[in-house]
């Protein structure tokens, strides 16, 4: 398979980027998307060019550092999947590729397809923690029974993987999908209530220090999420929020 990709290269966060034309040839349509980075990137150090940097660690869907734009979808064509499950088979013989990283105010670009999204992190800490023990000794995070549909959903707002997808993908680059599957793992159980108050209204008040723009619900952002999180959350993080506006002290 030969293809042409075209790829963002900017050398540092205040360069000044640009679309660069690389051709690929010998691509395996079972290589995964970063296999074929891997073989661009080999050829170019061979001609003594410099290699497209971008972020990858698991390539097993976990992590989700992987994450890229791929003509104008994030994580590329599929659903449920993130770039490193993303294979060639899902284009042809000839095809034109552009590959870009997130455009987001929150996730400055570092290098080529290198984002900074140290953003999720301070959100994250920001909610803070469960005062319930749940480690080391149990009994404090087993002694109240949970009914199987609260704990089917608070596993499903737990698989985000914070890859940002929500965030590059959503027209107003709001990263309210993630804010929202990490207040309602912990809304939905017991264990969380205690600090769900003071959690909604931190984390939402550091997403927006850190430039996240406002949810519309145009919904693209269910839609290109790799672990396919539901709207579904935002819904019960704007009543979590609600509820924590009118009632603090």
């Amino acid at each position: 398979m030969k293809l042409t990709l075209k790829v963002w290269r900017q050398a540092g966060p205040k360069a000044q980027g640009k679309i660069v034309d690389y051709p690929v040839s010998d691509v395996s349509e079972d290589m995964s998307f970063l296999e074929m980075l891997d073989v661009l990137n080999d050829d170019l150090v061979r001609k003594g060019d410099e290699p497209i940097a971008f972020d990858h660690d698991c390539r097993e869907g976990i992590c989700g550092t992987c994450s890229l734009f791929i003509n104008g979808e994030a994580h590329g064509p599929g659903r449920g999947i993130t770039t490193c499950q993303l294979h060639m088979r899902k284009f042809k013989d000839g095809d034109t590729i552009y590959v870009e990283p997130w455009r987001a105010k929150g996730f400055p670009v570092i290098k080529d397809l290198v984002t900074n999204r140290s953003s999720f992190d301070r959100i994250q800490a920001a909610g803070g923690f469960v005062s319930v023990n749940t480690s080391g000794n149990l009994v404090d995070g087993n002694a109240v029974p949970i009914p199987k549909q609260d704990a089917d959903k608070a596993m499903d707002a737990a698989a985000c993987i914070g890859c940002g997808a929500c965030v590059a993908t959503c027209p107003n680059g709001s990263a309210m999908l993630f804010v929202a599957a990490k207040v309602s793992q912990f809304s939905l159980l017991p264990q969380g209530r205690p600090e769900a108050k003071r959690r909604a209204l931190a984390m939402v008040e550091q997403m927006d220090k850190e430039g996240f723009g406002n949810c519309s619900n145009t919904g693209a952002c269910e839609i290109e999420c790799p672990k396919e999180i539901s709207l579904e959350h935002i819904a019960r993080l704007n009543r979590e929020y609600l509820v924590a506006t009118v009632t603090k002290e």
